[in-house]
């Protein structure tokens, strides 16, 4: 019996700390997946493409950029208020659209179609973004 409880616990612990290492994120790493977004983004202060500079994008306020023309599902979003934090990015990456549609509570359409589905790759992106 004590060896099937410590076997149990080993199971436990191993898919615990893998889950942890799954979550962080790895910035060389999201530097190589932020060239999928490179068409459409910059990371570079104030140059916006067809989508806003995400230059200093993790904790700024929704909408902020003032010489960029944001989606009307964005804006309408924006009026709810929400900051573009770790959280907010982990879901709009998967489906913008989707996170859009939630905060604004009415059927929205991001312009940003895109979608990352490999949580790794988001949590890498997430990371780069932070540092840029």
């Amino acid at each position: 019996m004590n060896s099937i409880k410590m076997l149990a616990i080993a199971v436990s612990a191993t898919a615990m700390f893998s889950t942890a290492a799954f979550a962080a994120g790895d910035a060389a790493k999201g530097e190589k997946v932020f060239k999928k977004c490179a068409a459409c983004h910059s990371i570079e202060e104030g140059k916006n493409k067809v989508g806003p500079s995400l230059h200093n994008v993790v904790g700024r306020a929704c909408g902020s950029i003032a010489d960029y023309k944001y989606s009307r599902g964005y804006q309408d979003a924006c009026e709810k208020g929400f900051t573009t934090d770790e959280a907010f990015l982990d879901e709009y990456l998967k489906d913008p659209s989707s996170k859009i549609s939630e905060i604004a509570q009415t059927k929205e359409r991001s312009k940003m179609t895109f979608k990352l589905k490999n949580e790794q790759e988001i949590q890498d992106v997430i990371e780069y973004l932070k540092q840029n």
